[in-house]
């Protein structure tokens, strides 16, 4: 009896490999064992870089907010505090929106932190 493979799996997942390598240098989008391997690699970096990019646009947030608030005489963190004591809820993704494209309206957010803060 003849050895029975499972050919047709074995070549769509290869080409499903493959087609995932498409565009990537030399051998590894063509020969299927450095596709895999580069394939895996990128979706290791993918998994982690997910996470960074929510730490990445936090912390750029966090930059415009301190440099509004500085313009209006105060610092980050007591920024924050005076909107959390004046109970404005607002998340920082919208605070720095706020402070880039609205600048009066930042500074009313300012004054009422400041007087919270006071």
């Amino acid at each position: 009896m003849a050895r029975a493979t499972n050919n047709v799996a074995a070549r769509s997942r290869h080409n499903k490999t493959l087609k995932a390598a498409k565009g990537y240098r030399g051998g590894k989008s063509r020969l299927y064992k450095t596709a895999k391997e580069a394939v895996e690699r990128s979706m290791v970096y993918a998994f982690r870089d997910r996470k960074a990019r929510k730490r990445d646009f936090r912390k750029l947030w966090i930059m415009r907010i301190n440099a509004a608030a500085r313009v209006h005489g105060m610092s980050y963190s007591t920024f924050i505090n005076g909107l959390k004591r004046s109970q404005i809820d607002i998340d920082r993704k919208m605070l720095a929106e706020i402070a880039v494209n609205d600048s009066a309206g930042f500074a009313k957010l300012a004054e009422a932190a400041k007087q919270a803060a006071a």
